[in-house]
Formats: structure tokens, sequence, C-alpha cells
């Protein structure tokens, strides 16, 4: 994925968001009948602007990405033409005033529900539940899965995907809490194996918990010979075609897939000298795979997959479509599942259960933006859903200078019978602001340390 397709993937996620999120603060203040002055994306001097509507709205594109506002009228902020006066903001009740502040984190979940009821009426290709051997020594093992079963539930609540299997171990991780999983084998034996995840360590949720756990995804063994290329990724830089078969690495013998991809994964950003059979002749190719960390490891890869024989993906590949209810009662439901995790999260790190490196910011959101964007529109618009969850639940903190900081106030109001005072939300922005800085400095930080470190 190149530098300017990142960039500009990022400046469309950027883009979308702030639009979604804005509009719900423009759409419940022209309900009711609030004026307003300007909707603007971005931050800083205008780069575009054009005026419509009656009340010659100004719509604007700023040259700072990096949030967006809708100014309204407002008496606090300037004077008011008397004819104009109820329209302006701060003469609504506090029940409008809490509508129109509320509306822009509900329009970002929204959005997501959109995007998953989408999905799941679409249908995708997703991998099976099926598990492989669990290393020695892992809860995996202890508990007696064995290689070939197939997760039917998770305590009692049914599995069809892999995906479904990972989220909720995320979930029972973070909580700490003991699973059972309903397994069957090929030959139609249901067991039950019970995994205890009360010592499971915080600090490490983020990192891939089936791996910790031991339950790993089952992959037949396949021949080293590549079936797709990855537009981009050092295999495709370095001359490696779909069909080639990879005879050795680093001049050892390549027996299958998996021995091909331990090699990859254990050279990130070192040369790897391949040799290669192509057309029946043999060639060899130097590749360097690109340098990626997950779980606080580093590992190489080179954008390919192997060639699958005929039949291969139906044992292994499930299409889940949903009818447009069930779809979107669904899709509601892993909003809301999500919204609670990352809530769930911030709480941890909080008390310190969880590392604020956790903490990402926009160096690092952009480089997710351009490699869901180089794996298709699926990836992409399934990033863009979990970042305006994301987007809704940072908004709803009750943190002064975010949406959730006003809603704070207008609930004191609405329990005090009065607002608050000037004096009050001086110091309340203040404060807001304060956090605010420590949680960019804390993403900065962390955003550096991923591009020194790899």
């Amino acid at each position: 994925m190149s530098l300017l397709n990142t960039i500009v993937a990022f400046i469309v996620a950027l883009g979308v968001l702030i639009v979604v999120h804005e509009y719900g603060h423009y759409l419940v203040a022209r309900l009711c009948r609030v004026k307003v002055l300007r909707f603007s994306v971005g931050f800083g001097r205008p780069l575009v602007t054009w005026r419509l509507g009656a009340d010659r709205t100004e719509w604007v594109i700023a040259a700072v990405p990096f949030g967006g506002y809708v100014k309204m009228l407002d008496e606090r902020e300037g004077p008011v033409e008397p004819a104009e006066a109820a329209r302006a903001f701060n003469r609504q009740s506090v029940w409008r005033r809490f509508a129109i502040v509320i509306a822009g984190p509900l329009f970002n979940f929204a959005f997501a529900v959109l995007v998953y009821a989408g999905l799941f009426m679409y249908g995708l290709p997703e991998a099976r539940p099926i598990l492989a051997a669990p290393p020695p020594g892992t809860l995996a093992a202890a508990s007696g899965v064995r290689a070939g079963d197939t997760v039917r539930a998770i305590d009692g609540e049914a599995i069809a995907t892999w995906q479904e299997l990972r989220w909720r171990m995320l979930q029972a991780a973070l909580q700490r809490e003991t699973v059972q999983l309903e397994t069957i084998n090929e030959r139609g034996h249901i067991n039950t194996a019970t995994l205890d995840l009360r010592s499971f360590p915080s600090a490490d949720v983020e990192a891939d918990a089936l791996e910790r756990v031991g339950l790993r995804l089952y992959r037949p063994p396949l021949p080293a010979v590549l079936g797709q290329v990855v537009a981009g990724g050092a295999a495709q830089r370095e001359g490696l075609e779909a069909g080639d078969r990879i005879l050795r690495a680093a001049g050892t013998p390549v027996e299958d897939w998996e021995a091909f991809v331990n090699a990859i994964r254990a050279h990130p950003g070192v040369a790897l000298k391949l040799s290669v059979e192509r057309g029946g002749q043999t060639r060899d190719i130097e590749v360097v795979p690109d340098g990626v960390s997950a779980g606080g490891q580093r590992f190489g890869r080179i954008g390919a997959g192997p060639r699958q024989p005929e039949g291969y993906a139906d044992k292994l590949i499930v299409r889940v479509q949903h009818g447009p209810l069930q779809a979107l009662a669904r899709a509601v439901a892993k909003t809301w599942d999500i919204s609670v995790f990352s809530l769930k999260m911030l709480g941890k790190m909080l008390i310190g259960e969880v590392s604020w490196r956790h903490l990402s910011g926009p160096v690092t959101i952009a480089d997710f933006a351009g490699q869901s964007a180089s794996l298709g529109w699926v990836p992409y618009i399934t990033f863009l859903a979990l970042i305006s969850i994301s987007l809704g639940v940072l908004n709803l903190l009750p943190i002064p200078l975010l949406d959730g900081g006003h809603l704070m106030y207008y609930a004191i109001e609405i329990i005090k019978g009065r607002p608050v005072s000037e004096r009050f939300m001086e110091l309340g922005q203040r404060v807001g602001l304060a956090l605010l800085l420590v949680m960019m400095a804390f993403a900065f930080y962390n955003d550096l340390n991923r591009l020194l470190t790899g």
C-alpha cells in the first residue's frame, strides 16, 4: 500500500465520519428550528465555501481535516436580531439542546448499524470455527480440545464463524470469565471444553487472545504454490507471480505452505532468498518481507496467498446471510457489544489493568485505513463502522469540550432546574482541555513508538 493511497484512504475515512457526526447535529438542530450558520468539515482556513438554503448556511471544507463543527445562532457568541432570537440555540429548552448535542454520536452509531446490517444481508465468506491442534501447555490443550473439532457454541450461544469465536473469546478474556465451548468432531461426537480465563492478563487482551489460550484455526496442508499476489505487497514488488512454486527459502527446502509462511514470518525487513519454480524453470528471487507488529511481536509478510485446490474452500468457508430484520437486529447487537467493549477497555486503562499503549492516534488509524482499503471495499467500510463506533463512544465521555461534557451540563441543569454557572463551565473547559491533551499526548507517543520500533 503506497503512502499516497494510505493518505487518500485516511482522508476519505475522516471526511465520511466527520460528515456523519456533524450532520446529526445539523439535522436535529434544523428539526428544532435552530438557525445553523455554518457546517464545517475540518478546522482553520476555509478552502471551499458555498451557501445553501433559506438561511444561507455556509458549507465549508477547511484546511485542517481532524474534526468539524456545526455553528448555530447563539446569543452568547454575538449579537442576534430580535426577530431571530427564538431560533438561537441558547434560547431552546434543555431537552432540545440535549437532543441536538447527542444526535452527533447517535448518528455515528446509526452509521455503524447500517453498515453491519448491509454486510449481514449481503453475506460474506468467513472461516468456519474449525480448530487446529492446540499447542502443549495451553488452556485449550488442557481442556481436551482436539484438531478438527468445530466450535458450535460458546456458553450456549451458537457460533457460526471464526470471527464470532474470536470476538466472544476477546470479551471473555477482558472480563476474565470461564467459558464453555461446545464442539463437534468429524464423526458427529459432541464435546464440551471449559476454558478458565479468570487469570488471563488484561494487559494482553488486545494481542491474539485465541493464540494465547491455544485456539488456532485449522488449515489443511497446502503445497507452497502462490495462488494470489496482493497489489503493492512485497511479493509483487520483487516479481513473484501466481502459480510460482516455492522450492527453498534461505537454502532450506519448503515442504508446504505453512513452512513457507513460517520462513516469511521469521524475516521481517530482512532479505530472504527464495528458489522458485516457474514454467518448468528454477530461478532465485530475493524478497524483503514487510515488517508487521502484533501482540508485542514483529513478523514478516509479503502479501501472497496459497493456491487452493477445488473444493478446498467448501470445507473451511461458510457464507452467512440474514434477512433484513434479523440483519438489523444483529447489527444493533454488534454495535452495542463493540461500544460496551470499548468503554470497558477505557475503564481498565484508567485503573491500570490495560496498558495505555493500546491507545491509537491518527498515524495508526491512517495505517489501518490504508491496509483495509488495500484489501477491498468490504474491509474498508467495516473499518469505517468500527472507527465510527469509537468516535461515538469517545464523544459521549463526560469530558468538557466533548459532546458528553455538554450532556453532563444539561443533565445537571435538568436535576437542578437551572443552568450551571459560567464559572463552573469555565473550570470544566480547562479540565476537559487538560484531559484531552493528555490523551492526545499518549496517542501521539504510541504512534511514534510504533513508527520507530516497527
